[in-house]
C-alpha cells in the first residue's frame, strides 16, 4: 500500500523540532541577516527550474554575501551525473534518482551517506503549439499521444475536430519537436503519455525521446523546444510552462474527467496534492509517484516535480553548511515566493516544506 504524501511526516518533523530552539519554522527558514557562510558550491541539472534557481541563488547571496552559488542548467540527466560524479554539491533533476540508481556510488558522498531529494520546484508542463489562425486547443490524452507519437499527422485530422468543433483547423502537417538532450521533462511528459494513453504512446516513460514516427525536430533544453516551436507552423512541442508564457505561445487545455482544464501553478500543485510517497524510500529521499489519470477536479495532470538532490553527508565538509544553509532558503517561504515571482511555478505546501525542512536537518555539518 502506498503511504499517503503526508504519511511521514511526524517522524521527519520530530527530526526538525530538535533544531527549533525558541524560534517559528518561517523564522528558521530565512536566511540569516549576519552571515558566517563563505565559499563557493556548484550544482547542475535541470533547465526546468533554470529562472528558480536564479531566483534563489540572488536572494540566498544577498543574505549571504561571502558565498557563491552556481547552477549549469545542462539538464536532469547531466545533473545527475554531475552528482553522481562528485562534480557539483547538489543536483537539480526532473525526477529523483530511482531506487536502483541509489545503490551506486555517489563520489562527493561519504560512504553509506543517504541521499535527500527534495521536491521544491512544481510547475505544469505547458503543451505548446504554433498553428497559424489557432489560439487555443483542447486536447485529451489520446489525441495528445496522437500528435506526438506521429499518428496523427496533420492538423486537420478529425479526433482533433470532434475536440474544437469551433475552431477552424488548418491543412498542415504536424511537426513534433522534442527536447535533444536526457531531459527530467521529457521523462515526466513521456511517463504522462505511458500512464494515461496505453494503447497509443506504448514506449516506456523515458527521459530520452523514443524513435516515433512522423515530422521530428530536437532542440537543447527548453529554449531549444521553445525557439524550434515558435519559428515553425505546424510545429507541438512540450516546455516547463515558465518559458511558455514567457513566450506568449499558443497552449493547449487537457481533458481531466469531464473538463478541459488549463495549465496553472494552482492546477499543478492540485496534481501533487492527489499523489503519494514512492514506497521503499528513506527517510529524506521525498520521491512522489505522481498520479496522472486523477480524475479530480482542477487537477493538470501534465506536471513535473523537480528536485533538489544533495548528500546528507559530503566528502567535502566545507560545503555542507552552505549547501544546508542554500537548500533551507530554496524551501523557505521567502524562496519560494521568490521563485514563483520568477517562473510562475507552484510554491510548496506548508505541509510539504515540514518535511523538507526535516529532511535538510539530516545534512551533516561538522
Amino acid at each position: 500500500m502506498k503511504l499517503p504524501r503526508f504519511a511521514r511526516i511526524g517522524a521527519l518533523t520530530a527530526v526538525a523540532a530538535l533544531t527549533l530552539t525558541g524560534c517559528a519554522v518561517n523564522e528558521r527558514n530565512l536566511p540569516p541577516s549576519d552571515s558566517d557562510l563563505s565559499g563557493t558550491i556548484a550544482g547542475a541539472g535541470a533547465s526546468s527550474q533554470e529562472v528558480a534557481v536564479q531566483a534563489w541563488t540572488a536572494g540566498f547571496q544577498t543574505a549571504n554575501p561571502d558565498v557563491e552559488v552556481t547552477y549549469d542548467s545542462a539538464g536532469s540527466g547531466a545533473g545527475r551525473e554531475s552528482f553522481q560524479a562528485g562534480a557539483v554539491a547538489f543536483a537539480g533533476s526532473d525526477r529523483p534518482f530511482t531506487t536502483e540508481e541509489l545503490e551506486g556510488t555517489f563520489a562527493g558522498c561519504t560512504d553509506g551517506s543517504d541521499i535527500l531529494q527534495l521536491p521544491t520546484y512544481i510547475s505544469p508542463i505547458a503543451i505548446v503549439f504554433n498553428v497559424e489562425g489557432v489560439d487555443a486547443l483542447d486536447l485529451d490524452a489520446t489525441t495528445l499521444a496522437g500528435l506526438f507519437s506521429g499518428k496523427i499527422t496533420n492538423w486537420s485530422d478529425p479526433a482533433i475536430a470532434a475536440l474544437n468543433p469551433d475552431v477552424t483547423l488548418p491543412d498542415v502537417p504536424v511537426t513534433v519537436v522534442h527536447r535533444a538532450d536526457d531531459s527530467g521533462t521529457t521523462e515526466n511528459f513521456t511517463d504522462y503519455l505511458h500512464q494515461a494513453a496505453p494503447a497509443v504512446w506504448t514506449w516506456e516513460p523515458d527521459g530520452v525521446w523514443p524513435d516515433t514516427d512522423g515530422a521530428n525536430e530536437a532542440g537543447q533544453g527548453t529554449s531549444g523546444i521553445i525557439s524550434s516551436v515558435t519559428a515553425g507552423n505546424g510545429t507541438i512541442g512540450y516546455a516547463d510552462a515558465s518559458r511558455a508564457s514567457e513566450e506568449g505561445l499558443s497552449t493547449a487545455a487537457i481533458k481531466v474527467g469531464d473538463e478541459f482544464v488549463e495549465y496553472s501553478p494552482d492546477a499543478a500543485a492540485a496534481a501533487v496534492d492527489v499523489s503519494p510517497f514512492e514506497e521503499g524510500r528513506p527517510d529524506g529521499d521525498l520521491a512522489i509517484a505522481l498520479d496522472r489519470t486523477t480524475d479530480a477536479a482542477g487537477v493538470y495532470p501534465i506536471v513535473l516535480i523537480s528536485y533538489m538532490i544533495a548528500c546528507a553527508d559530503y566528502v567535502n565538509v566545507p560545503a555542507a553548511p552552505i549547501v544546508k544553509g542554500f537548500l533551507e532558503y530554496v524551501a523557505s517561504p521567502e524562496g519560494q515566493d521568490a521563485a514563483a515571482a520568477s517562473a510562475g511555478n507552484a510554491p510548496i505546501s506548508d505541509a510539504l516544506r515540514d518535511q523538507i525542512n526535516a529532511a535538510i536537518d539530516l545534512i551533516v555539518t561538522e
